[in-house]
């Protein structure tokens, strides 16, 4: 078994600075380990959250951190709650209800904690961790745009490609988001390294696909079905425990044999 740990506490007392690979001067960096330290800038990234779908339609995007972060439907941007908790936490998104008054860090949270739209404290932990060290990361088993893939679900009201109306109900968003729920081990997250030119049109295969572990170590049967699942991409598993993120994985599965 191998075991990496990256430089891993959320609430460590760490004071390096990680700079991302696709920001620039207008795009100040998460201070890895620190409190957040909210800086709004003057037009800045906007949101409004959609509580049908649970996640966050972005209105006005500014700076090149959307380049990796957040999905396309029908021609809009959307972010799940760990790209919106992110961005709001170094003070590059005000996230808006539909009344568009601001809604506040102390709110997100609180839909993190509550799991709305498939989130969790453990994997928002996990995201943001690698997130400050650089890597592009999206959710398992959800396409960055559905431009070359036709079986995506929409997610919201609008136009096709081929001009046609297309509407998904909140119930099949619902039914789909409920499925990202972190149980047991399972594949949560498509990790990407650093890179520059990515795009979300052509991004190719992930670094590793990253299990959650919440609670014991997975089983070998579980590790076998994983690694089925995966077609080929590594799998790393990640622990996370009182703000500390570990990853490891496994090179061979024995068990001990009693004499």
């Amino acid at each position: 078994m191998e075991i990496e740990d990256w430089a891993a506490s959320s609430a460590g007392s760490s004071d390096s600075e990680v700079t991302l690979p696709d920001s620039d001067n207008e795009d100040h960096c998460y201070a890895y380990g620190d409190l957040p330290k909210l800086q709004f800038r003057k037009g800045g990234s906007k949101a409004r959250w959609k509580e049908e779908l649970g996640m966050a339609e972005i209105i006005s995007n500014k700076g090149r951190m959307w380049i990796t972060t957040g999905i396309m439907r029908s021609g809009k941007l959307y972010s799940f709650l760990e790209d919106t908790l992110f961005m709001a936490e170094i003070g590059a998104l005000h996230l808006l209800d539909e009344m568009d008054k601001r809604i506040p860090l102390e709110d997100i949270y609180k839909k993190v904690a509550e799991g709305v739209g498939g989130s969790s404290w453990e994997s928002f932990e996990v995201y943001r961790h690698l997130k400050s060290l650089g890597y592009i990361i999206k959710r398992h088993g959800v396409c960055w745009s559905m431009k070359h893939d036709k079986n995506v679900p929409a997610f919201v009201e609008g136009e096709s490609e081929n001009g046609s109306e297309e509407r998904v109900s909140v119930t099949e968003i619902t039914e789909l988001l409920s499925t990202m729920q972190i149980k047991d081990a399972r594949l949560v997250f498509d990790v990407y390294p650093p890179n520059s030119k990515f795009r979300k049109s052509n991004p190719g295969k992930p670094m590793f696909i990253l299990c959650i572990n919440s609670g014991n170590p997975p089983t070998k049967k579980q590790i076998k079905d994983l690694e089925g699942q995966c077609e080929g991409i590594p799998l790393k598993f990640c622990y996370v425990e009182h703000g500390r993120v570990s990853f490891f994985s496994f090179n061979e599965i024995e068990l001990a044999v009693l004499p």
